[in-house]
């Protein structure tokens, strides 16, 4: 299809690649690149002189994205839920958590300082490692973010103890004596793959303990995390804090209602909401 013109292309060219990409990548994938084709076909007739060309992606059905993540982060292991449950002090509680499990079993220095940043901030992967020191003011408790996926820019406010995190971050660097730059010095995909190797050690870990307690491994504890979940479960921690329109501002959805792809309150925690 790529060597005709495009006044030849119908709907039935378009399909036939749709039902090939969907043996390639996930739905909302396809879903992404048939927009980015039916953009190329408007452009045409608006602006290329094209006026009668037709656009054969609006007749063509589009995938139903089947892949949107759910995944809450657990705040203490499994066989130690009920003592984790019923203690009052927030900080015993998360003890157990998997965040924590994954940043004990971390091997990289810079990884555990992202993931807190990562789940304190709703901030992406990318923008994390495009941190820059000269864009943070802890006094303010702000990190300004000049480019974001979405082209605009943002102000993220940072919690306590994301302050904490960077501060200390801080001190190392002038302590060192390492100029400005980068908070993070780490590739986007470099993270991913630390991330992926500290789960699976923590997962290791706990099925061993598991075995040597005599205890049933719960099959979901730090299975099937990915590090985007940490955007997921920042955000779903900030609705119950923050009102809808002030959250977007935080995340940096423009549209509400993508906002509610990542936002999974626990059924538990709307109930304590009746009280």
């Amino acid at each position: 299809m790529s060597r005709r013109a495009l006044a030849t292309v119908r709907s039935a060219d378009i399909a036939g690649v749709r039902d090939e990409w969907l043996k390639l990548y996930k739905p909302a994938t396809v879903v992404r690149r048939l927009a980015v084709l039916s953009h190329l076909f408007n452009v045409a007739r608006k602006e290329w002189g094209m006026e009668s060309l037709s656009n054969p992606v609006e007749l063509v059905r589009k995938p139903a994205p089947n892949n949107g993540r759910t995944r809450r982060i657990a705040i203490c292991a499994p066989s130690a839920q009920t003592e984790c449950m019923s203690d009052a002090d927030s900080e015993r509680r998360t003890n157990e958590g998997e965040l924590e499990r994954v940043v004990a079993a971390s091997e990289s220095r810079q990884l555990p300082a992202i993931i807190w940043i990562a789940v304190e901030t709703t901030m992406r992967r990318g923008e994390i490692v495009g941190l820059k020191w000269e864009h943070i003011d802890l006094d303010r408790r702000v990190a300004h973010l000049p480019a974001t996926k979405n082209g605009s820019t943002r102000d993220v406010p940072l919690s306590p103890r994301a302050v904490n995190v960077l501060g200390v971050l801080q001190q190392e660097r002038r302590r060192a004596a390492v100029g400005t730059g980068l908070v993070f010095p780490i590739r986007a995909d470099a993270v991913t793959r630390a991330f992926e190797r500290a789960v699976t050690r923590a997962r290791k870990l706990y099925l061993d303990e598991c075995e040597a307690a005599n205890l049933q491994a719960a099959p979901k504890f730090l299975a099937d995390l990915r590090f985007h979940d940490l955007r997921h479960e920042a955000t779903s921690r900030l609705a119950s804090i923050f009102p809808l329109h002030e959250l977007t501002k935080i995340t940096g959805h423009r549209d509400p209602r993508m906002l509610m792809r990542y936002y999974h309150p626990r059924a538990e925690d709307l109930t304590r909401k009746f009280a």
